[in-house]
C-alpha cells in the first residue's frame, strides 16, 4: 500500500526537522586513527581493483576519501552538511549533499560503500540499508561502523543519533536486507569520558 499525500507531507515535515539537527564533522584524532586502522584491515582482507567505484556515505571532511585517494582510487562522497561538502570539494573530491536514505544513484553503481558513523543518523536504518543494497554491484562490499549503546559516551544522547542499536539487531537488519555478513568487529577504545565501543560490520551483496 502506497503512501498517501498526507503521509508524505508528514514525513517531509519530520525530515526537515531532522535536517536542522545536522552539524559539521571536523576530523578528530580518535576517529582518524580508527578510520586508518579499519581502512587497512579492509584493504588487506578484501583488496579492490583500481577501477573500483567507491562511495563514502557521510564522508565528513574527507578522512576516508583521503585514504582511498592515496591508494589510487577515485572515491566520491555524500554528506548532509554544506560546510563538510565545501571542505571536501576544496580538496578536489566529488562530494554531493545527499541524504543516505534517498540516494540519487542508479542501481548497481558501486563496488564498495564505506559508511562509517553515519547509519546511526538514519531515522529508518532498515530502509537505508536497503538503499545501500540497491546501489551496490553484485558481490560489492559494504563497510558499516556504528557506536554501541550504553557506553560511557552515552551515544544515545547525541542530538542527531536516532538508531543506536545492539550488535545483534544490526546484524539482523543487514541479513534481512540480503547482505552476507563477513566480519563483525568490536572496536574498543578509551576516551576522556571512559571506555567506549564501536561495532564494525563488513558484508557483501549476495
Amino acid at each position: 500500500m502506497g503512501l498517501r499525500q498526507m503521509d508524505i507531507a508528514r514525513l517531509n515535515g519530520f525530515l526537515e526537522k531532522v535536517r536542522e539537527e545536522i552539524y559539521s564533522e571536523p576530523p578528530s584524532q580518535t576517529h582518524s586513527e580508527i578510520t586508518g586502522r579499519m581502512f587497512q584491515f579492509f584493504m588487506d582482507k578484501y583488496p579492490l581493483p583500481q577501477e573500483s567505484t567507491i562511495l563514502d556515505v557521510g564522508c565528513g571532511q574527507g578522512t576516508a576519501l583521503d585514504l582511498f585517494a592515496r591508494e589510487g582510487y577515485h572515491p566520491i562522497g555524500i554528506t548532509m552538511d554544506s560546510e563538510d561538502r565545501a571542505v571536501c570539494q576544496r580538496k578536489g573530491f566529488a562530494v554531493y549533499e545527499m541524504d543516505q536514505s534517498f540516494l540519487d544513484f542508479e542501481k548497481e553503481s558501486f563496488d564498495l560503500i564505506w559508511c562509517r558513523h553515519c547509519l546511526e543518523h538514519s531515522i529508518f536504518p532498515y530502509f537505508t540499508i536497503s538503499e545501500f543494497f540497491r546501489i551496490l554491484k553484485p558481490k560489492g562490499y559494504l563497510y558499516v561502523e556504528v557506536p554501541a549503546p550504553e557506553t560511557s559516551c552515552i551515544h544515545e544522547g547525541n542530538k542527531n543519533h536516532y538508531s543506536i542499536l545492539g550488535k545483534r539487531m544490526w546484524v539482523e537488519l543487514l541479513r534481512r536486507s540480503a547482505f552476507r555478513v563477513l566480519d563483525c568487529i568490536d572496536i574498543n577504545h578509551v576516551v576522556p569520558a571512559g571506555p567506549d565501543l564501536y561495532y564494525a560490520f563488513i558484508q557483501q551483496k549476495s
